[in-house]
């Protein structure tokens, strides 16, 4: 068997011919395909039926073998220059500086998080955006902002906003669970569509991204609200909303809103008009407090619900 396979093998090295001219004539980048170069190989062997598996194998091979053999051979054909695939680094490189100013934002906005626990912000999102539109209608803007402690804020009023906002604010840690599923099924049923954010999401809303709503918005605000939870604790969470938070065209914050509408301090204002005021919360702009008779008696019933 072995000499029949080394016969077999001489009589092959014999009868295979290559056309040099075919080989010289053909060029890689002119026909594009390299496998035209095998086509251009004429390959002639005579076995016997007994050697039929062994010619088999070397039929199978000697092609890739030529070819290598004469790409490798610079005095056969020239250099196969591979081509160059399809360029993606100017979008990798967009992607990745993109992904690297998402990050820088955040973190800064965590930085401003931790460090409203011991400085009251002087503007916010919203406020700027008050500004701004002013400006770009040519509008006169005026605006009244003045932060007091939590302490000059009256007991009535801050109980006012958590029973017309979010009357789970001392139960949930940022996200009210059980007030987005009643504000899906409502929506889901047709009916008329139930907020389902919180005081500490309207606070990082307010601080950071204004009014506008987006998908990328809400994706910010879910993962800064957690960390607003942790570095503020509630105290600190309320008196800053009460104080950053719009009640009407120019004025923010409760000492702005009581002496506004009522001629009077945070501290002064009594139960009645403490819910009157809270119930413009949700359209300042659109709202008056001696519009909301029904919404006021209403938060009015939820204080006395929760004991206040």
């Amino acid at each position: 068997m072995g000499c029949g396979r080394g016969r077999l093998g001489l009589e092959l090295s014999r009868t295979l011919r290559v056309s040099r001219a075919a080989v010289r004539s053909w060029h890689p980048l002119q026909t594009g395909n390299p496998q035209r170069l095998v086509n251009a190989v004429t390959v002639q062997v005579d076995f016997s039926r007994s050697d039929y598996s062994a010619a088999l194998a070397l039929l199978s091979i000697q092609p890739k073998r030529l070819f290598l053999s004469v790409i490798e051979n610079p005095g056969t054909t020239p250099d196969i220059t591979a081509e160059t695939p399809p360029r993606k680094s100017s979008l990798r490189s967009f992607l990745r500086w993109f992904l690297i100013g998402v990050a820088l934002l955040w973190s800064i906005a965590v930085l401003i998080l931790v460090v409203a626990r011991w400085i009251d912000p002087p503007t916010t999102a919203v406020h700027m955006e008050r500004r701004l539109q002013a400006w770009i209608h040519r509008k006169p803007y005026s605006e009244r902002y003045e932060f007091v402690p939590l302490s000059q804020i009256s007991r009535d009023f801050q109980h006012a906003v958590i029973a017309a906002e979010d009357m789970r604010f001392y139960q949930h840690h940022g996200f009210d669970w059980h007030a987005m599923q009643i504000a899906v099924g409502d929506d889901m049923e047709g009916g008329r569509i139930r907020g389902g954010s919180t005081l500490t999401r309207q606070l990082v809303k307010n601080l950071f991204f204004g009014t506008g709503r987006s998908i990328l918005r809400k994706g910010a605000e879910f993962t800064l609200v957690p960390v607003a939870e942790l570095a503020l604790g509630k105290r600190r969470i309320l008196e800053l909303y009460l104080n950053v938070v719009e009640w009407g065209p120019g004025v923010y914050g409760a000492e702005s809103a009581c002496r506004s509408y009522y001629r009077t301090s945070a501290l002064g204002i009594d139960r009645e008009e403490a819910a009157r005021l809270a119930a413009i919360l949700p359209l300042p702009l659109k709202r008056r407090p001696d519009h909301m008779n029904r919404y006021s008696g209403l938060i009015q019933e939820r204080m006395r619900q929760m004991g206040w």
